[in-house]
Formats: structure tokens, C-alpha cells, sequence
């Protein structure tokens, strides 16, 4: 149950940060998405990839799927306009919650929940990962002249994708058959998205030593997890 109530509580915890404290610091924000990219790629290569590869007769079988995710996920950027690694492009003056947008979040949040009950330390993974893109979504939204009941009930829609993957992969056992195919397919997803959050050309193309020591922060913390 703790599982369902964390990953939902983490996109909340980013809307409360930005309700409570407004930050406007883009700086910071850029280093909370480098840190939870480099968080969640190497709970992904550290702890997901061994796992899925386990058995080296489908191992090349496995590439595919992995190799679907990352495609998979390049189509659902290009309707969510890269919300996932935090970008949103949101007209200002819509009164109504983008539905693409609302679409390609669910897909993208209802499969990355698939593999918290099986893997140790995915869930923290993904919470580090949804608390920046809670803050990032809210922000957006407020921006809107969307109406806040409206935004409310998108976040709550948007919290509870994660744990409905869950359930599905713990319930249904048609699923669980194919839980190696859908955890590659994940690997895939996480791959793109968390090397896309990292390897985005810095500003002006500067070396950046206080990124780099985020990384490898986010790195050893999620080794050692």
C-alpha cells in the first residue's frame, strides 16, 4: 500500500512547493531535473537492466523491447511537447487542460509504475523524477487561464497513473506474463528520458561543475540504494 500512497504523494509534493514557496529559480529547478534524471538512469542500469537480462537466450529479444521504449516514448514527446524531462509549450490563454498533453503523461506514467512492486529501489527512482515534473506541470497549469478545480482534479488524474500500473502488474495475471517484455519496454522509456533530462546541451554549451556533482551525487546515492 505504501508503494500506491508514495508515488502519488510525489507529484503533490512538487504542487505544494510551488504553491507554498513560488520558486522562480530556474537554475535550481535545472539541477533538481539533472539530479533526478541521473537518479532514475542509474536505478535504471544499476538495478532494472541486470534484471531483464537475466536470461541471455531472449537476450536479444529483450534489446527489442528496450529498443520499442525508447521509440515509444520519442512518440509520446512529440504530443506532450517533452513535459516528461520538463519542457511544456502551453498557450497562456487555454481555458482548457490539453488532452494530448493529459494523454501521452498517463501512458508514460501507467508504465513506468509496472515495475516498482518487483524492482528495490524503482520507487524512489520515479518519486525523485515525478516531484520536479509535479512542480513543472503545476507551474504551467497555474499560468493557464485554466480554472484550479480543473487543475486539481488533472494533477489527482495524473498522481494516481503510477499506482493504476501497479495494480495492473500486481492483478492481471495476463500481465504478469509478459512482465520481462513490459519492464525492457520501461528500461526503454527511462533510458530516453532520463539521458534527455542530462545530455540537453547546457546553456551556451558551458561545462557546468555544479551539474556534474549533482550527477554524480544522484549516481552514488542510487547505487548505494
Amino acid at each position: 500500500m505504501y508503494n500506491y500512497i508514495l508515488s502519488i504523494s510525489a507529484v503533490f509534493i512538487g504542487s505544494l512547493i510551488v504553491y507554498i514557496f513560488r520558486p522562480n529559480n530556474q537554475k535550481n529547478l535545472k539541477l533538481l531535473l539533472a539530479f533526478s534524471g541521473a537518479f532514475l538512469l542509474a536505478i535504471t542500469i544499476f538495478n532494472l537492466l541486470p534484471e531483464v537480462f537475466e536470461d541471455h537466450e531472449y537476450a536479444k529479444q529483450t534489446g527489442v523491447w528496450i529498443m520499442i521504449g525508447i521509440l515509444l516514448q520519442k512518440v509520446l514527446e512529440y504530443f506532450s511537447r517533452g513535459a516528461e524531462h520538463g519542457h511544456i509549450h502551453i498557450n497562456k490563454k487555454t481555458t482548457k487542460v490539453p488532452k494530448l498533453l493529459f494523454i501521452s503523461l498517463g501512458i508514460h506514467a501507467v508504465l513506468e509504475g509496472f515495475p516498482i512492486h518487483h524492482t528495490e529501489g524503482i520507487l524512489i527512482g520515479i518519486i525523485i523524477h515525478k516531484i520536479p515534473i509535479g512542480m513543472i506541470l503545476t507551474t504551467f497549469l497555474f499560468n493557464t487561464e485554466i480554472k484550479k478545480p480543473i487543475i486539481l482534479l488533472f494533477l489527482l488524474l495524473f498522481a494516481l497513473m503510477t499506482p493504476l500500473g501497479t495494480f495492473i502488474s500486481q492483478h492481471f495475471e495476463a500481465v504478469q506474463d509478459y512482465y520481462k517484455e513490459i519492464t525492457a519496454l520501461v528500461i526503454g522509456i527511462f533510458l530516453h528520458v532520463s539521458t534527455t533530462i542530462l545530455f540537453e546541451s547546457n546553456e551556451g554549451h558551458k561545462f557546468n561543475i555544479t551539474k556534474l556533482m549533482v550527477i554524480l551525487g544522484a549516481t552514488a546515492s542510487a547505487y548505494f540504494i
